[in-house]
């Protein structure tokens, strides 16, 4: 099942006196759930100022994708990633962080040990 719409459009704010390889872009990408059994309940992102509120409104089931926008008129396209997931007792379970130019990406892919983006 495909759910779109379910990553809100994040803004990112400028950094005043931080230097990043690139900024001021933004666009489109898909983030896609590859386990085959791990529920994806946060997605979170850090451009050096601290994470991020959750991008998710809903949880991301294996199998499933959501569409997201990045922003960024003035702020950083690099970026790091951490996931959430759903823990045996309900609890949230993090992933480690990721560094990722979102710029770049166009799908982000959630797989079991490993998030990696084309």
């Amino acid at each position: 099942m495909k759910r779109t719409g379910l990553l809100g459009a994040l803004l990112f704010c400028g950094l005043v006196g931080t230097a990043f390889a690139q900024s001021g872009a933004g666009g489109d990408f898909t983030i896609i759930n590859q386990t085959a059994r791990n529920v994806a309940i946060g997605f979170y992102t850090n451009d050096g100022s601290g994470w991020s509120d959750n991008w998710l409104s809903e949880d991301l089931m294996p199998g499933d994708q959501a569409d997201a926008s990045f922003y960024a008129d003035s702020g950083s396209c690099e970026q790091t990633f951490q996931v959430g997931w759903l823990g045996e007792n309900g609890e949230e379970i993090l992933d480690d962080p990721i560094d990722i130019n979102i710029c770049d990406a166009s799908n982000v892919y959630l797989a079991d040990n490993e998030i990696y983006y084309d």
